[in-house]
């Protein structure tokens, strides 16, 4: 007979796998139940605003949205990842219908470093994704030159002053890394800053806590203006989101969230940032720098500012 000897040191072990395993699996360890809107309110929610250059551009009908909400189909899949159809996306990564004076002028805001293979399946898709909106859009590629930890909060802050500078009342704030899965979650501001990746693959499609705001988020441009942006602290990975969190409760804005069938995401594969061993103590003592951290306090060399066929590249240094 073959005896097997457990060490006590092998139990621990497997008890400790095992309940980080049943965490993990947990479905109780999400925020299961949150408020949203539902899809038949979404476009009630949206604020209808467009730059000025748009609006004045030509006269003609409205864009109509009502088939892209009601349908809300899904759009993650061939042709619409692999190649740009019928591209005519003007230089710099903008564009707006012909037919119709669309109703949205959003900023897509991108912080990038060294992830050309996912910045290159974002536009391909994305343009697919956005053009099918009928919605005046422009990518903005924030890339961080410097070898610095890389300062994610701060290149949102960075492409926030220009995409404001060109009129833009809505900014998308994007994670390269993030792909929306249904065509009815429309890219333009909601009255109130919008947590839009609220169901996101790597999470099951559940919602992790309720205070998440991070990945993608919509924000009114004078929303941003009046929480002073986000922070310029935070390099290295984690902690500005809930930051930023923080920022918009102190100034009593809520933040909202669109029904979960119209925010599902998908998450590509990725490298982790080193986390940011200083984002405990920022946090805790954020409140104190609300004021004086952020847009008002933002320092950075642009190195380069280059109109691609498919975006807006901004090289910085920070």
């Amino acid at each position: 007979m073959i005896k097997f000897r457990i060490s006590q040191r092998q139990i621990v072990a497997f008890a400790v796998y095992f309940v980080v395993l049943v965490y993990l699996l947990w479905p109780g360890r999400f925020a299961s139940r949150y408020e949203y809107i539902e899809g038949e309110e979404i476009y009630e929610q949206l604020v209808r605003k467009t730059t000025k250059n748009v609006s004045l551009m030509r006269n003609g009908i409205r864009c109509d949205y009502s088939d892209v909400l009601e349908e809300n189909v899904y759009l993650y899949r061939r042709p619409f990842t692999e190649e740009i159809i019928n591209n005519n996306v003007k230089l710099g990564g903008e564009w707006y219908p012909e037919d119709c004076l669309p109703s949205f002028s959003t900023a897509i805001i991108i912080p990038y470093r060294q992830r050309e293979s996912q910045l290159n399946q974002f536009l391909i898709y994305m343009h697919n994704y956005l053009r099918r909106q009928r919605i005046h859009y422009r990518i903005f590629v924030i890339e961080q030159y410097d070898p610095k930890p890389f300062n994610r909060a701060k290149l949102f802050n960075i492409g926030a002053l220009i995409a404001m500078k060109l009129d833009f009342p809505c900014l998308v704030l994007h994670d390269v890394d993030l792909m929306p899965l249904q065509l009815g979650h429309l890219y333009a501001c909601s009255q109130q800053p919008r947590h839009m990746c609220s169901s996101l693959d790597v999470f099951r499609y559940n919602l992790p806590y309720r205070g998440l705001f991070g990945g993608v988020v919509g924000i009114q441009s004078h929303q941003f203006m009046k929480v002073n942006g986000m922070s310029n602290m935070f390099s290295g990975w984690g902690g500005e989101d809930d930051d930023f969190y923080a920022r918009l409760a102190n100034k009593d804005i809520e933040i909202c969230r669109f029904s979960p069938d119209y925010s599902r995401y998908t998450m590509l594969k990725h490298r982790k940032e080193a986390p940011n061993k200083d984002r405990v103590a920022f946090l805790r003592n954020g409140h104190l720098r609300y004021h004086t951290d952020g847009l008002n306090s933002l320092v950075y060399k642009e190195v380069g500012f280059k109109l691609h066929n498919l975006f807006t590249h901004v090289l910085v240094e920070t």
